[in-house]
């Protein structure tokens, strides 16, 4: 580095990239990739580490919660480049982004560093030269509060973790997780599934019907009331069918009093009752926080959580919205102008109020204080400016930040909303009052640039009629009514959650940080605790278990209020209120006022009965079962009660709240059918049965096992396979040959298979020939059948061409050109329209490594924990919007972190 010059270090290269465009020459600016150190998995630890204080954790709890860290491998040649530039550089600005975990970053960079020049830290929201101006012009220190509540953040997590998932291992199953956030956010879930297999729905009826006014203008409207009392709509009911104890003065309709009534009103004249009309006022939504803006994202582009940070990251990096995770619905007065002055320019004077909104949170729990997510700069770029510049999911996040940014400064849309009531009397006496209402917005304000969209779940059912206008009617004008029809509707148990609304439920309750929000509903469905179902978030029989484990031996820690709790306490060490040591020492160890620790909690579990834990009662008899190899159905064997229980399998799509005891006893059934014997292989003298799996039914050989004269004689044939160096004495046993299976077509079923059925299947592979050298063979796959030629796969477009195709058939398919020049030339497995984002087709195929999703650019496997049968058109746009939003992958030489060396803070 040139003499005189100036190190500035991001986290990111593009953030690099952006920041260089606005600083002069003398400044070097160059990235750290994340972070540059971090605790390593005790395994990683130096030898003689391992039987030491650090060995548990990578920490040491009794030496005031020390932590080890390590600079991962992937990042000491990028340490020995910045080491290289520092040497030469006479001042070191660390402009890492301004939340804990950029401050951690910052003060990690300046411990393994260890500058011996001036050491500056910058900190902005945005990245545009009016705001690198304004940091380079306001230093500061390193703020050592922060970092505190990040590391004690992350050594949290890792007591929290490395002490209770040993437990989850042990019980329920390997590979199992137990996360502070994560945790929670798997019971909310499962709570709600719950709540749905509890459900008992209640049934009730109402009318609908036209009606004409004088004037011969037509309007809907629903019943209201029969004989002066209120009838019961779904509010009324709870969630046992009942109605709701304050709810005894309505009335239910059934079928029958609905469908006589409708008849008996035919031709019955209606006089208007009541009119009323009320203006209506509706304000903007305040600007986006990390929080809301991936509500919305959800909602509107079908982006999932994730996905939105991915792509809110890049806006942030190049310079086109202020920093994404922040709890503050806060502007600047440079936003402010510029919100105004564009809603001004945009939508006209009048669509802007005399004086800037602003909109309050509650300061005491943020984060960190930083603006709102908005346009970046002091002036705002149009959606339409910035277009050619950005990809499809960047301009539509880009485009809806803008949106909610500048209505957030606009007037309230106003209005007014009217009702009505009108009465009929029917032929057999009863008196039948009808009700309709709507809202008629007269001044637009906000919504030019903005309406907020609801989650389907979070409509009622009278939204769509409010939006309506009626017409204009005066109390005791006659009405006519026509088309007057019963409607029957049953009451809906909870909707699930989906990634919008557990985000707001989690910030709802104060659990978690905006920076959580994001990988937690990740690792959730990563693990296997969570799967999507359309939007929907269904548990797996493994989480019920799991959560049922932690709320019986560990229930404070996935309490709602226990860890909105451990938030609030990381939020005062970040302010100084609260000391690190001290609520470490807490947390792990308890308190002086008598709160036991996590240790003692551990220390002292008792015996756990895993089977108890892993089983479920759905049905009276009927329990699940959550076994090494997955779910299964289990009850006790009538014939035989003291023998072996009879068990069935549960197929992988079907979600918890739908294995009702009717279908409990459907499974049993199919799986008695399980293993019965179809007939003998007359080539091969084995039995050939028919089995369900969890993957559904199939047929296969009943190989037996090797007598011990066959097993010699095998040994014998073979002698270099099975004897070394002439010891009598084998190396190893033959092992059973592998059989074989097929699985049934769509076209059988368990009970219909016959033995002419299973040996065609079992005679696949079948080898038509070769062409140009290369076999051909059909094969029948876990997507249908298809042709193989070398690696080279084909669909066919029935399964009865599995026994019927050619090999001159086979050719011609062959013949076919590929599409695009890459891939396989083979029909769609499934499709699913056009991509909200690209427009393009997207579709599913199947590839050489498994089914895949693609709209002809990007490609992603489908996850093996989603069949092809539960893959929906919002997951297949979810998975292509991470394949293309996906960044690098991070990866951990030891480097110790003294007590003093962590209070050492940069000054300038």
């Amino acid at each position: 580095m040139p003499e005189g010059k100036k190190l500035v270090i991001v986290e990111s290269p593009a953030k690099s990239r952006s920041i260089a465009k606005y600083l002069g020459e003398n400044f070097i600016v160059d990235a750290s990739a994340g972070h540059i150190r971090d605790l390593p998995q005790p395994s990683e630890l130096p030898q003689d580490m391992k039987k030491g204080p650090f060995g548990k954790f990578a920490v040491d709890p009794d030496n005031g919660f020390e932590p080890y860290y390590v600079i991962s491998d992937s990042k000491k040649s990028k340490v020995r480049e910045l080491k290289k530039l520092l040497k030469d550089a006479e001042e070191l600005y660390l402009a890492t982004d301004a939340d804990r975990e950029g401050e951690a970053i910052a003060w990690h960079l300046f411990e393994v560093l260890k500058p011996k020049v001036p050491t500056y830290r910058l900190s902005f929201t945005e990245i545009t030269k009016e705001a690198i101006q304004r940091a380079m012009e306001n230093p500061r220190e390193i703020d050592i509060d922060l970092v505190d509540a990040q590391e004690t953040r992350r050594i949290l997590d890792r007591l929290y973790g490395y002490e209770i998932s040993p437990v989850l291992w042990r019980k329920v199953g390997k590979g199992l997780s137990a996360g502070r956030v994560q945790s929670v956010a798997t019971r909310m879930v499962v709570e709600r599934e719950r709540e749905r297999m509890a459900f008992v729905s209640a049934s009730y009826w109402d009318l609908s019907g036209q009606f004409v006014t004088g004037s011969e203008e037509t309007f809907t409207a629903k019943l209201h009331a029969v004989n002066g009392d209120r009838i019961a709509a779904g509010s009324d009911f709870d969630d046992r069918g009942q109605l709701k104890k304050n709810r005894r003065d309505v009335t239910v309709l059934h079928q029958d009093d609905a469908e006589s009534l409708a008849e008996s009103l035919t031709d019955s004249p209606f006089s208007v009752d009541s009119v009323e009309e009320k203006p209506y006022s509706r304000r903007p939504q305040p600007p986006f926080i990390t929080s809301t803006l991936q509500q919305d994202a959800a909602r509107r582009l079908r982006f999932s959580s994730r996905v939105t940070m991915q792509v809110a990251q890049r806006l942030y990096e190049n310079g086109y919205i202020t920093y994404m995770r922040t709890d503050s619905t806060t502007l600047s007065s440079q936003a402010l102008n510029a919100a105004r002055k564009q809603a001004s320019e945009l939508y006209g004077a009048s669509s802007v109020p005399e004086k800037p909104r602003f909109y309050s949170r509650r300061s005491e729990t943020a984060q960190e204080a930083h603006e709102a997510i908005r346009p970046a700069g002091d002036s705002f770029r149009t959606p339409k400016q910035v277009k050619s510049e950005l990809s499809a999911e960047e301009f539509k996040l880009y485009e809806l930040i803008w949106k909610r940014t500048v209505a957030s400064q606009m007037a309230d849309a106003k209005g007014f909303t009217a009702s009505v009531r009108f009465t009929g009397t029917a032929q057999d006496g009863r008196t039948a009052t009808f009700g309709a209402s709507g809202t008629v917005i007269t001044f637009s304000g906000f919504l030019s640039a903005y309406e907020e969209v609801a989650e389907e779940s979070e409509k009622k059912p009278d939204d769509a009629a409010k939006d309506k206008r009626l017409p204009q009617l005066e109390e005791g004008e006659s009405l006519t009514g026509s088309d007057i029809a019963p409607k029957g509707h049953e009451t809906s148990p909870p909707a699930r959650f989906t990634e919008a609304t557990i985000v707001a439920e989690l910030e709802k309750r104060g659990i978690g940080r905006p920076s959580t929000f994001a990988p937690t509903i990740s690792v959730i469905m990563d693990r296997g605790y969570v799967t999507k179902r359309g939007s929907a978030l269904v548990p797996s029989w493994t989480a019920f278990s799991v959560i049922r484990l932690l709320e019986e031996h560990f229930g404070q820690y996935v309490d709602y209020d226990f860890t909105a709790r451990l938030e609030d306490d990381l939020d005062q060490i970040s302010r100084g209120a609260i000391e690190r040591e001290a609520w470490l020492q807490g947390f792990y160890f308890g308190a002086e006022s008598g709160t036991e620790g996590l240790k003692a909690v551990v220390d002292n579990l008792g015996e756990i009965d895993a089977r108890a834990i892993n089983t479920l009662t759905v049905a009276e008899g009927v329990d699940v079962r959550v076994g090494r190899y997955g779910p299964y159905l289990e009850r006790p064997d009538p014939d035989n009660p003291e023998g072996t229980p009879l068990r069935a399998n549960i197929p992988m799509d079907l979600a918890p709240d739908e294995l009702t005891k009717d279908k409990g006893e459907e499974l049993f059934e199919q799986a008695q059918l399980s293993g019965r014997v179809l007939g003998t292989d007359p080539q091969t003298g084995r039995e050939i049965v028919v089995k369900d799996g969890r993957y559904g039914p199939y047929v296969s050989e009943v190989i037996p096992e090797m007598t011990e004269e066959e097993m010699q004689a095998h040994m014998d044939a073979q002698p270099t396979e099975y004897y070394k160096n002439g010891n009598p004495k084998p190396k190893k046993k033959p092992q059973r040959p592998k059989p074989r299976t097929g699985s049934l077509l769509k076209s059988m079923s368990l009970e219909t298979v016959t033995i002419e059925d299973a040996l065609k299947l079992l005679s696949l592979p079948r080898v038509l020939g070769e062409d140009e050298g290369t076999e051909i063979t059909v094969q029948n796959g876990r997507f249908g059948p298809y042709l193989k030629k070398g690696s080279d796969s084909r669909s066919l477009e029935s399964e009865e061409q599995l026994f019927t195709v050619t090999l001159e058939e086979a050719k011609k398919i062959y013949a076919q050109p590929k599409q695009r020049g890459r891939g396989t030339a083979k029909p769609p497995l499934a499709e699913f329209g056009e991509d909200p984002t690209t427009e393009k087709t997207v579709v599913v195929k199947d590839g050489r490594f498994g089914a895949y999703v693609t709209d002809g650019e990007t490609n992603v496997t489908v996850p093996r924990s989603v069949s092809l049968e539960q893959l929906t058109k919002e997951q297949a746009f979810s998975l292509l919007a991470e394949k293309r939003a996906k960044g690098p992958a991070k990866k951990g030489s030891a480097q110790k972190k003294s007590s003093s060396a962590r209070r050492t803070a940069a000054k300038s």
